[in-house]
């Protein structure tokens, strides 16, 4: 077999392809401003710290399923924060939820054929999962008012579709969608038979509209069949280096995931278990990051208007969405780069419906965004 063979079905890694700009940012006299990336700048809190520590002594293998009181967490994480009722034994942790994005196809047997919808402005990893398993993705939203409706006009392609990705808030827009069109999604799904995942990673990132999760039982009706809702700490609680979340669902789906990740080896560590346990069951912290966000959002939206940018969307999670009235999404990353040293993410990256756009990460620390602030308003 070609040891290439499964690379070849993959494209330029995403952050590799902004290099230049990288390079062109690096070259302000004062230093870049890195808003590319939605990469956590900001301490692990103490609490989190303190248990991971606690637990360092591991000599033995964890166990996949994750640990008793980690589960039961994260169950009563959902249900405290999020009004979402699931048992602690329907929980999974996965080691990032990038990790567990990519594999999913995979492991729900997709194949040659098999078609995944991903929507229409997408974190990449979607269409790297169906790459992956050998199966074809195709963009495009669900629900009422959105771009393919609830028939999705696929032609012949219908029958094939096993799996749809829900992604609310959206990377990259910021975008909610309500209860209402997420439940048009799942009367979907599980009219085709289809599973249906939701990524929830910006869940608890909600500005100006209050995001849902599949789960919530206005939504799901009161029942999980068919659904996943996949779950991160990395911005909630600046674990993006511990490798922290967890997927939870369907019952039959979620123990099917179980089994085959333990024959993988796919087990997060047990440290980052009893981490991740802490800071699911802190909120003191997690409410603490969210202001912080809270306020680099309102600095730099203020400071993209001012400059003359329009912004869309961007309701909630850790992005702007933004548009600048005379250039794309390329040349006006260009634009940044090169006077302003500011670094940020072409919409292109995202999809083709992304190449007016430009997304802006509130991810640096609050001395960063303020010199970028500073310095849209010196650009031509």
């Amino acid at each position: 077999m070609n040891p290439n063979t499964l690379a070849a079905r993959l494209p330029v890694f995403t952050w590799d392809r902004i290099a230049p700009l990288r390079e062109k940012a690096e070259f302000h006299p004062n230093g870049p401003v890195d808003l590319s990336m939605g990469t956590p700048v900001d301490p692990v809190p103490d609490v989190i710290r303190a248990a991971l520590a606690a637990a360092s002594d591991a000599p033995g293998y964890p166990a996949t399923w994750g640990t008793p009181r980690l589960r039961t967490a994260a169950a009563g994480w959902l249900a405290r924060e999020h009004g979402v009722f699931v048992s602690p034994d329907d929980v999974l942790p996965v080691v990032g939820t990038k990790e567990f994005i990519a594999w999913l196809p995979a492991m729900l047997g997709l194949g040659p054929g098999d078609v995944m919808l991903q929507p229409a402005l997408a974190y990449p990893t979607y269409d790297i999962g169906a790459r992956l398993a050998g199966a074809t993705a195709v963009a495009g939203d669900l629900g009422p008012d959105l771009s393919l409706g609830p028939d999705l006009s696929l032609g012949p392609d219908l029958g094939r579709v096993r799996l749809v990705w829900l992604n609310s808030p959206s990377n990259p827009t910021g975008r909610v969608l309500t209860a209402a069109e997420m439940r048009a999604a799942v009367e979907w799904a599980r009219g085709h038979g289809v599973v249906l995942a939701s990524d929830e990673c910006y869940l608890t990132l909600g500005w100006e509209a209050a995001p849902v999760s599949v789960l919530h039982p206005d939504v799901c009706g009161g029942s999980a069949q068919g659904l996943l809702a996949v779950h991160s700490l990395s911005k909630r609680s600046n674990l993006a280096g511990y490798r922290a979340g967890f997927v939870t669902g369907d019952p039959a789906l979620v123990a099917d995931l179980l089994a085959i990740r333990k024959q993988a080896g796919m087990i997060m560590p047990g440290p980052v278990q009893a981490a991740m346990t802490a800071a699911l069951e802190d909120e003191g912290h997690a409410v603490a990051q969210r202001e912080r966000y809270r306020r680099r959002r309102s600095v730099l939206r203020d400071a993209f208007v001012s400059a003359g940018w329009r912004i869309d969307h961007s309701e909630a999670g850790l992005y702007l969405w933004i548009t600048h009235p005379a250039h794309d999404c390329w040349s006006a990353a260009e634009l940044l780069a090169a006077q302003g040293g500011i670094l940020v993410a072409p919409g292109e990256l995202y999809g083709s419906a992304g190449s007016r756009h430009v997304r802006v990460a509130l991810t640096a620390t609050d001395e960063r965004i303020s010199v970028a602030a500073e310095r849209l308003t010196e650009l031509d």
